[in-house]
């Protein structure tokens, strides 16, 4: 597989930036969650994007994933008008999986850490 290209990496950077506004915006009227895009895959054709995003807030992070894909059409047109691509790429959301990772290895390392804090 071949690496990222620089000017994957800065529509990817570019996108990201643009989204994070966006949903800003688009999110926070309707709901109270706080949604932050962590991170933009974008393939060489530029295409499509894959943009990862960490939901916190009282809802759900699957019905917010869910409606996030069903307003992909209206942040596509939002995200046309302030990004000026050749392509406007088509965007598929997704769960960060790095926050449950991080959690998930605190779990396993806070015995450890009790010892150790624990031992003279």
């Amino acid at each position: 597989m071949r690496d990222e290209s620089r000017r994957q990496k800065r529509i990817a950077s570019l996108l990201q930036e643009a989204l994070s506004r966006i949903l800003i915006d688009e999110l926070r009227e309707d709901t109270g969650d706080l949604v932050t895009v962590t991170r933009v895959d974008v393939p060489a054709d530029l295409k499509s994007a894959r943009i990862y995003v960490s939901i916190y807030g009282p809802d759900d992070p699957a019905d917010v994933l869910v409606r996030l894909g069903q307003r992909a059409g209206p942040i596509r047109r939002i995200l046309a008008s302030s990004v000026k691509l050749k392509y406007n790429p088509q965007l598929f959301f997704a769960l960060d999986p790095s926050a449950d990772l991080n959690d998930r290895i605190e779990q396993l390392l806070g015995p450890s850490k009790k010892n150790e804090r624990s031992a003279p």
